[in-house]
């Protein structure tokens, strides 16, 4: 059976692990572990999954979550404004109101968004089922998130062109996934377990896409990844 990698399209993938429900491959050259095409859910089943979700931007455990993404990204707006100091990060009026901003994959309970704009920032919403509209991915941003999404994208590749494209020089893509760190851990994974969640990526696959990209690249813990689009 011949795959073609979803991230980089290579041909060459391998069979990574095999469970009751679905079988996983991995490409050799990006590193990226994928479910079977052929085993994903549908439109329709895809979505009744995400609507499960009960995220909240009064759910003051969930903004505890998404500050993981929040704090170091906003250190990282660049912005003449900006000011660095760690004391300043949640104060509004030391914030660049002028930054543009896209939360990608918003999903039905938009908070990292709130979080950006209670720091007066704009941002623009994006989802695929919640927020679809096609002109907010035509649009130049000085940041871009998207958290909790990139494992659930079926094209993860042209994903990420997209996206880079729209990027302004100087900016930054930051993400939240949590990263696959070998086989042996990723049998007993409760990640792998969603059956929403279609691609896995790694420490390597992202080393992998920026060096791609020519961006710079700063994995924060488990699950953080933040991907600066050089200037030219």
């Amino acid at each position: 059976m011949i795959l073609f990698c979803p991230l980089c399209n290579n041909n060459n993938c391998r069979n990574y692990f095999q469970d009751q429900r679905r079988n996983y491959w991995q490409c050799p050259h990006c590193h990226l572990v994928f479910v079977d095409p052929s085993q994903r859910l549908n439109k329709t089943r895809e979505k009744a999954q995400y609507d499960l979700h009960q995220n909240s931007p009064d759910d003051v455990a969930y903004r505890q979550f998404l500050s993981r993404l929040y704090k170091p990204l906003i250190e990282r707006i660049d912005s003449p404004e900006r000011i660095d100091s760690p004391e300043h990060i949640d104060s509004p009026e030391h914030m660049n109101s002028n930054a543009q901003g896209l939360d990608f994959g918003c999903g039905p309970g938009p908070t990292l968004s709130t979080m950006f704009e209670e720091a007066g920032y704009s941002i623009t919403l994006y989802d695929i089922f919640y927020a679809n509209n096609s002109s907010a991915l035509e649009q130049p941003y000085h940041f871009i998130t998207a958290t909790e999404v990139v494992e659930h994208l079926f094209s993860p590749g042209k994903v990420f062109h997209k996206l880079w494209k729209i990027l302004l020089p100087g900016g930054t893509l930051g993400l939240m996934t949590k990263l696959n760190t070998n086989q042996r851990a990723f049998s007993t994974w409760h990640y792998k377990n969603d059956p929403s969640h279609v691609c896995f990526f790694s420490r390597e696959t992202f080393s992998w896409l920026a060096k791609g990209l020519d961006a710079e690249l700063n994995i924060i813990g488990q699950d953080v990844i933040l991907l600066r689009k050089k200037c030219a």
